[in-house]
């Protein structure tokens, strides 16, 4: 579980420092051209323009940051696959709401992640398997 928080952490630093470094490169362009030497965010509509676009790019690489972080394995870090749909909003009493189930596919874990979003973005739910769900498959078709 350390790794899943360090890979997140990690991806973040690098794209701070990607970002960063843009709009430094941003900044340096700017500020020669500039008669005065206050701030030109505000004062100069091209600078504002572009820090603008800038806080757009940084709120969709952490948005896809985070998207990518949520659908990877707790413990092996790869991206989880075979999604399937459960659950029926007519049958909510006996099979449950509906939502989508991602699996490791070297059976660390279960990711369900509800489809509704009444109350705003269902937190989704992991369940590592305690051994390998393969061999238990394996077990009980030889049955």
């Amino acid at each position: 579980m350390m790794r899943y928080w360090a890979y997140l952490l990690a991806k973040l630093a690098v794209a701070g420092a990607v970002l960063y470094a843009i709009a430094s490169l941003i900044r340096s362009v700017y500020e020669p051209a500039l008669p005065y030497r206050r701030d030109p965010f505000g004062h100069d509509l091209g600078y504002t323009s572009i820090m603008l676009v800038f806080s757009l790019l940084c709120s969709g690489v952490f948005y896809l940051i985070i998207r990518d972080q949520r659908y990877r394995c707790r413990t092996c870090l790869r991206k989880l696959r075979m999604p399937m749909t459960a659950g029926s909003w007519p049958n909510t009493l006996l099979i449950g709401r509906p939502h989508r189930e991602y699996i490791c596919i070297y059976g660390h874990g279960t990711l369900k992640v509800p489809e509704e979003q009444i109350t705003g973005s269902g937190a989704p739910d992991w369940e590592p398997h305690g051994d390998d769900i393969w061999k238990e498959l394996e077990l009980s078709s030889h049955r």
